[in-house]
């Protein structure tokens, strides 16, 4: 698995769990005023819900204590945060995945950018991510 989908993964599966669809009770056909019988209706598709990112990372870093890690800025806070590997070997995979096309060095812009991409990543990917942590 991808470094960022373990970052997605992490995050998306802290969610809260969605409440389960309530069946309806099965009538027969024809005597609910609906179709006859030998048809059949497809189920309206439903959206999936949105993760509030910002709030699922705020709750993570609550459930630990508050640790003193800056993961609104900080590529390395985040992937701590979530108890993940903040390596330069990582981060260097982790900017290959993203396209990032500088200097895998380490330096506090490849980090910087790997941070908003990541955010923007989340966010094309089902996400809510406040605009101050994409620009």
């Amino acid at each position: 698995m991808s470094i960022f989908g373990k970052i997605k993964d992490a995050i998306f599966g802290h969610k809260a769990a969605a409440p389960a669809p309530q069946e309806r009770p099965q009538i027969p056909a024809g005597m609910d005023g609906g179709p006859a019988a030998g048809t059949a209706t497809a189920p309206a598709p439903t959206q999936p819900a949105q993760v509030d990112v910002n709030q699922v990372l705020t709750q993570i870093a609550a459930s630990k204590g508050n640790p003193d890690l800056n993961w609104k800025t900080s590529i390395v806070d985040l992937m701590k945060l979530l108890d993940m590997d903040s390596s330069l070997d990582n981060r260097k995979e982790l900017a290959t995945e993203l396209g990032y096309t500088g200097q895998k060095d380490g330096s506090a812009e490849m980090n910087m950018w790997l941070q908003r991409e990541v955010m923007r990543q989340l966010a094309a990917n089902g996400g809510k991510v406040p605009a101050s942590l994409t620009d």
